[in-house]
Protein backbone atom coordinates (compact mmCIF):
# COMPACT_ATOMS: atom_id res chain seq x y z
CA UNK A 1 0.00 0.00 0.00
CA UNK A 2 1.26 3.14 -1.15
CA UNK A 3 1.16 6.60 1.00
CA UNK A 4 1.31 10.31 0.08
CA UNK A 5 4.19 10.88 2.13
CA UNK A 6 6.61 7.82 1.21
CA UNK A 7 9.83 8.27 0.14
CA UNK A 8 11.80 5.96 -1.87
CA UNK A 9 15.82 6.04 -1.65
CA UNK A 10 18.39 5.61 -3.96
CA UNK A 11 21.83 5.94 -3.27
CA UNK A 12 24.37 5.01 -6.32
CA UNK A 13 28.02 5.62 -7.07
CA UNK A 14 29.45 7.23 -10.10
CA UNK A 15 28.83 5.77 -13.19
CA UNK A 16 25.98 3.56 -12.34
CA UNK A 17 22.74 3.79 -14.03
CA UNK A 18 19.70 4.34 -11.92
CA UNK A 19 15.85 3.61 -13.36
CA UNK A 20 13.96 4.87 -10.68
CA UNK A 21 9.85 3.88 -11.40
CA UNK A 22 7.22 5.24 -8.91
CA UNK A 23 3.26 5.52 -9.08
CA UNK A 24 1.76 9.14 -9.52
CA UNK A 25 1.16 10.38 -6.50
CA UNK A 26 4.63 8.85 -4.36
CA UNK A 27 7.57 11.12 -3.48
CA UNK A 28 10.30 10.01 -5.43
CA UNK A 29 13.36 11.35 -3.84
CA UNK A 30 17.15 11.06 -5.59
CA UNK A 31 20.92 10.87 -4.32
CA UNK A 32 23.84 11.07 -5.33
CA UNK A 33 26.79 10.15 -3.17
CA UNK A 34 29.44 13.19 -1.62
CA UNK A 35 31.07 13.37 -4.91
CA UNK A 36 28.59 13.07 -7.39
CA UNK A 37 25.55 14.98 -8.90
CA UNK A 38 22.80 13.94 -10.39
CA UNK A 39 22.48 14.03 -14.13
CA UNK A 40 19.16 13.05 -15.54
CA UNK A 41 19.53 10.75 -18.64
CA UNK A 42 15.08 10.79 -19.31
CA UNK A 43 12.45 11.24 -17.48
CA UNK A 44 8.88 9.69 -18.33
CA UNK A 45 5.04 10.07 -17.06
CA UNK A 46 2.46 7.84 -18.86
CA UNK A 47 2.61 3.31 -19.05
CA UNK A 48 4.59 1.31 -21.21
CA UNK A 49 4.39 -1.54 -19.55
CA UNK A 50 1.42 -4.06 -18.66
CA UNK A 51 2.94 -5.31 -15.56
CA UNK A 52 4.98 -2.02 -14.22
CA UNK A 53 2.31 -1.04 -11.41
CA UNK A 54 -0.37 -3.43 -12.11
CA UNK A 55 -0.90 -5.33 -8.78
CA UNK A 56 -4.96 -4.45 -8.28
CA UNK A 57 -5.69 -2.82 -10.97
CA UNK A 58 -7.64 -4.20 -13.70
CA UNK A 59 -6.89 -4.66 -17.59
CA UNK A 60 -8.46 -1.73 -18.66
CA UNK A 61 -6.47 0.41 -16.45
CA UNK A 62 -2.90 -1.22 -17.77
CA UNK A 63 -3.67 -2.23 -21.19
CA UNK A 64 -2.50 0.70 -22.97
CA UNK A 65 1.06 0.52 -23.19
CA UNK A 66 1.62 3.19 -26.00
CA UNK A 67 0.82 5.90 -23.56
CA UNK A 68 4.14 8.00 -22.25
CA UNK A 69 5.59 12.00 -22.09
CA UNK A 70 8.51 13.18 -21.18
CA UNK A 71 8.49 15.03 -18.12
CA UNK A 72 11.44 18.14 -18.71
CA UNK A 73 10.47 19.42 -15.42
CA UNK A 74 12.46 16.83 -13.53
CA UNK A 75 15.68 17.44 -15.19
CA UNK A 76 15.31 21.44 -14.22
CA UNK A 77 14.57 20.54 -11.30
CA UNK A 78 17.34 17.95 -9.99
CA UNK A 79 20.29 18.53 -12.80
CA UNK A 80 23.36 19.57 -10.63
CA UNK A 81 21.86 18.78 -7.28
CA UNK A 82 23.45 15.87 -4.18
CA UNK A 83 19.84 15.17 -3.86
CA UNK A 84 16.25 16.14 -4.89
CA UNK A 85 12.27 14.97 -4.33
CA UNK A 86 10.15 15.29 -7.10
CA UNK A 87 6.46 14.67 -7.34
CA UNK A 88 3.96 14.87 -9.74
CA UNK A 89 5.72 17.18 -12.23
CA UNK A 90 3.90 15.86 -15.40
CA UNK A 91 2.06 18.83 -17.06
CA UNK A 92 -1.10 16.79 -18.30
CA UNK A 93 -2.16 12.95 -18.51
CA UNK A 94 -1.12 11.43 -21.40
CA UNK A 95 -3.79 8.85 -21.30
CA UNK A 96 -7.24 9.30 -19.38
CA UNK A 97 -8.01 6.55 -17.94
CA UNK A 98 -4.77 4.44 -18.03
CA UNK A 99 -3.08 3.91 -14.57
CA UNK A 100 0.05 6.02 -15.23
CA UNK A 101 3.54 5.86 -13.72
CA UNK A 102 7.19 7.86 -13.55
CA UNK A 103 10.24 5.99 -14.92
CA UNK A 104 13.20 8.72 -13.85
CA UNK A 105 17.11 7.10 -15.55
CA UNK A 106 19.84 8.99 -13.89
CA UNK A 107 23.61 8.74 -13.41
CA UNK A 108 25.98 10.12 -10.63
CA UNK A 109 28.30 12.51 -12.13
CA UNK A 110 31.75 13.90 -10.24
CA UNK A 111 31.17 17.71 -9.91
CA UNK A 112 31.94 20.78 -7.09
CA UNK A 113 28.54 22.20 -5.69
CA UNK A 114 27.84 25.62 -4.27
CA UNK A 115 24.58 27.55 -3.08
CA UNK A 116 24.05 31.08 -2.41
CA UNK A 117 21.50 32.78 -0.30
CA UNK A 118 19.63 35.65 -2.49
CA UNK A 119 22.08 38.43 -1.99
CA UNK A 120 25.49 36.93 -1.54
CA UNK A 121 28.31 36.07 -3.63
CA UNK A 122 29.01 32.73 -5.00
CA UNK A 123 32.88 31.81 -5.16
CA UNK A 124 33.91 28.86 -7.27
CA UNK A 125 37.15 27.77 -7.83
CA UNK A 126 39.53 24.96 -9.28
CA UNK A 127 42.79 24.05 -7.58
CA UNK A 128 43.84 22.56 -11.00
CA UNK A 129 42.12 22.73 -14.00
CA UNK A 130 39.31 25.28 -15.58
CA UNK A 131 35.66 25.81 -14.66
CA UNK A 132 33.07 24.13 -16.37
CA UNK A 133 29.77 24.59 -15.50
CA UNK A 134 27.24 21.95 -15.22
CA UNK A 135 24.07 23.46 -13.89
CA UNK A 136 22.59 26.54 -11.99
CA UNK A 137 19.38 27.73 -10.97
CA UNK A 138 18.61 30.66 -9.65
CA UNK A 139 15.36 29.68 -7.41
CA UNK A 140 14.61 27.50 -4.95
CA UNK A 141 13.52 23.73 -5.35
CA UNK A 142 12.92 22.83 -1.50
CA UNK A 143 11.86 24.19 1.61
CA UNK A 144 15.02 23.75 3.59
CA UNK A 145 17.77 25.44 1.94
CA UNK A 146 18.70 29.32 3.27
CA UNK A 147 15.53 29.26 4.96
CA UNK A 148 17.00 30.24 8.33
CA UNK A 149 15.19 33.39 9.76
CA UNK A 150 12.57 33.49 6.79
CA UNK A 151 8.95 33.35 7.09
CA UNK A 152 7.29 30.43 5.85
CA UNK A 153 5.11 32.11 2.80
CA UNK A 154 8.84 32.96 1.51
CA UNK A 155 9.40 29.30 1.36
CA UNK A 156 6.60 27.30 0.40
CA UNK A 157 7.03 27.36 -3.73
CA UNK A 158 9.37 24.83 -4.35
CA UNK A 159 9.26 25.03 -8.25
CA UNK A 160 10.81 27.67 -8.67
CA UNK A 161 13.58 27.99 -11.31
CA UNK A 162 15.12 30.83 -13.37
CA UNK A 163 14.46 30.55 -17.44
CA UNK A 164 18.51 32.06 -17.78
CA UNK A 165 20.51 30.86 -15.00
CA UNK A 166 22.53 29.03 -17.02
CA UNK A 167 24.24 31.41 -19.33
CA UNK A 168 25.49 34.36 -17.38
CA UNK A 169 26.68 31.52 -14.89
CA UNK A 170 28.78 30.02 -17.98
CA UNK A 171 29.79 33.35 -19.28
CA UNK A 172 31.26 34.35 -15.82
CA UNK A 173 32.54 31.15 -15.08
CA UNK A 174 33.66 28.58 -17.88
CA UNK A 175 37.53 28.54 -18.74
CA UNK A 176 38.66 30.44 -15.51
CA UNK A 177 40.53 29.15 -12.63
CA UNK A 178 38.53 30.98 -10.26
CA UNK A 179 34.98 33.32 -10.39
CA UNK A 180 32.28 35.07 -8.17
CA UNK A 181 28.57 35.24 -9.68
CA UNK A 182 26.11 37.42 -7.72
CA UNK A 183 22.53 35.67 -6.17
CA UNK A 184 20.30 38.08 -7.24
CA UNK A 185 17.34 38.62 -9.45
CA UNK A 186 18.77 41.79 -11.02
CA UNK A 187 21.32 38.97 -12.96
CA UNK A 188 18.74 36.12 -13.32
CA UNK A 189 15.24 37.48 -12.86
CA UNK A 190 12.98 37.12 -10.55
CA UNK A 191 11.16 33.45 -11.71
CA UNK A 192 8.85 33.61 -8.01
CA UNK A 193 8.44 37.08 -6.83
CA UNK A 194 7.96 36.87 -3.08
CA UNK A 195 10.24 33.77 -2.21
CA UNK A 196 13.25 33.31 -1.34
CA UNK A 197 15.97 32.42 -3.39
CA UNK A 198 19.12 30.99 -3.63
CA UNK A 199 21.85 30.39 -6.58
CA UNK A 200 22.59 26.80 -6.73
CA UNK A 201 25.92 25.79 -8.95
CA UNK A 202 27.16 22.50 -10.11
CA UNK A 203 30.44 22.96 -11.98
CA UNK A 204 33.33 20.62 -13.56
CA UNK A 205 37.46 21.39 -12.82
CA UNK A 206 38.33 20.18 -16.30
CA UNK A 207 41.96 18.80 -16.05
CA UNK A 208 44.59 20.60 -18.78
CA UNK A 209 43.75 19.66 -22.23
CA UNK A 210 40.36 19.57 -22.46
CA UNK A 211 39.00 20.62 -25.89
CA UNK A 212 35.58 21.68 -26.49
CA UNK A 213 33.79 21.26 -30.13
CA UNK A 214 30.29 23.75 -30.90
CA UNK A 215 28.43 23.06 -34.28
CA UNK A 216 24.96 24.10 -35.21
CA UNK A 217 21.78 21.93 -35.63
CA UNK A 218 21.75 19.65 -38.72
CA UNK A 219 26.38 19.79 -38.77
CA UNK A 220 28.52 17.52 -37.98
CA UNK A 221 30.93 17.43 -34.82
CA UNK A 222 34.03 15.50 -35.50
CA UNK A 223 36.00 14.91 -32.57
CA UNK A 224 39.73 13.80 -33.11
CA UNK A 225 42.82 12.58 -30.94
CA UNK A 226 46.23 11.92 -32.12
CA UNK A 227 47.66 8.05 -32.23
CA UNK A 228 47.78 6.45 -29.00
CA UNK A 229 45.02 8.12 -27.44
CA UNK A 230 41.36 7.97 -26.78
CA UNK A 231 38.40 10.06 -26.36
CA UNK A 232 36.96 10.58 -22.85
CA UNK A 233 34.22 12.95 -22.84
CA UNK A 234 33.26 15.22 -19.93
CA UNK A 235 30.02 16.76 -21.03
CA UNK A 236 27.86 17.24 -23.74
CA UNK A 237 24.27 19.12 -24.32
CA UNK A 238 22.14 19.30 -27.60
CA UNK A 239 20.12 22.31 -27.55
CA UNK A 240 20.91 25.75 -26.41
CA UNK A 241 22.02 27.78 -23.17
CA UNK A 242 22.49 31.17 -24.59
CA UNK A 243 21.04 33.31 -27.28
CA UNK A 244 24.59 34.07 -29.35
CA UNK A 245 26.06 30.95 -30.42
CA UNK A 246 24.64 29.89 -33.52
CA UNK A 247 22.77 33.13 -33.80
CA UNK A 248 23.82 34.49 -37.45
CA UNK A 249 20.81 35.49 -39.68
CA UNK A 250 18.36 34.02 -37.06
CA UNK A 251 15.51 35.25 -35.72
CA UNK A 252 15.24 36.50 -32.51
CA UNK A 253 12.04 33.87 -31.59
CA UNK A 254 14.27 30.93 -32.27
CA UNK A 255 17.30 31.91 -29.92
CA UNK A 256 15.15 33.48 -26.85
CA UNK A 257 14.60 29.89 -24.83
CA UNK A 258 18.20 29.42 -23.25
CA UNK A 259 17.27 26.21 -20.67
CA UNK A 260 17.04 23.99 -23.58
CA UNK A 261 18.58 20.55 -22.85
CA UNK A 262 18.02 16.97 -24.61
CA UNK A 263 18.12 14.57 -21.83
CA UNK A 264 19.69 12.05 -23.42
CA UNK A 265 23.16 14.42 -24.61
CA UNK A 266 25.25 12.51 -22.34
CA UNK A 267 24.45 9.32 -23.12
CA UNK A 268 24.26 9.50 -27.03
CA UNK A 269 27.84 10.95 -27.25
CA UNK A 270 29.43 9.07 -24.96
CA UNK A 271 28.33 5.39 -26.86
CA UNK A 272 29.44 7.20 -29.96
CA UNK A 273 32.64 8.65 -28.77
CA UNK A 274 33.95 7.42 -25.85
CA UNK A 275 37.59 4.97 -26.32
CA UNK A 276 37.83 6.27 -30.02
CA UNK A 277 40.01 7.71 -31.64
CA UNK A 278 37.87 9.62 -33.60
CA UNK A 279 33.94 10.28 -34.07
CA UNK A 280 31.37 12.12 -36.04
CA UNK A 281 28.23 13.13 -34.07
CA UNK A 282 25.46 14.55 -36.02
CA UNK A 283 23.84 17.95 -34.55
CA UNK A 284 20.08 16.45 -35.26
CA UNK A 285 16.88 16.04 -33.88
CA UNK A 286 16.96 12.71 -35.67
CA UNK A 287 19.95 11.52 -32.91
CA UNK A 288 19.03 13.61 -29.93
CA UNK A 289 15.25 14.14 -30.10
CA UNK A 290 13.89 17.90 -29.94
CA UNK A 291 14.34 19.27 -26.53
CA UNK A 292 12.79 22.61 -27.48
CA UNK A 293 10.97 23.20 -30.88
CA UNK A 294 11.11 25.55 -32.86
CA UNK A 295 14.02 26.99 -31.11
CA UNK A 296 17.60 26.83 -32.96
CA UNK A 297 19.56 24.71 -31.39
CA UNK A 298 23.58 23.26 -30.95
CA UNK A 299 25.69 20.90 -29.97
CA UNK A 300 28.54 21.47 -27.49
CA UNK A 301 30.90 18.78 -26.26
CA UNK A 302 33.87 18.83 -24.15
CA UNK A 303 36.38 16.30 -24.24
CA UNK A 304 40.25 15.14 -23.65
CA UNK A 305 42.21 12.57 -24.91
CA UNK A 306 44.19 9.99 -23.05
CA UNK A 307 46.35 6.92 -23.53
CA UNK A 308 44.77 3.71 -24.35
Amino acid sequence: MYHNNLKIFIMFSIVIVVVLTVIHYVLMFFFCSDTGVISVQSATYGRTSSQICSIGRPPSETSNTQCSIDVTAVFKRCNGLRECESQGLALKDPCFGTYKYYTTNYICIPAETSVTCHGGYSYLKCENGKIQINAANYGRTDKTTCSEGRPSSELQNTNCYSPNALAPVSKSCNGLESCEVFATHTVFTDPCVGIYKYLAISYFCLPPGVHSSIVCEHETSALNCDNGTVIRIHSANYGRTDSSTCSTGQPASQLAKTDCYALNSQTVVTSGCEGKNNCSILASNSFFSDPCVGTIKYLYISYSCVSK
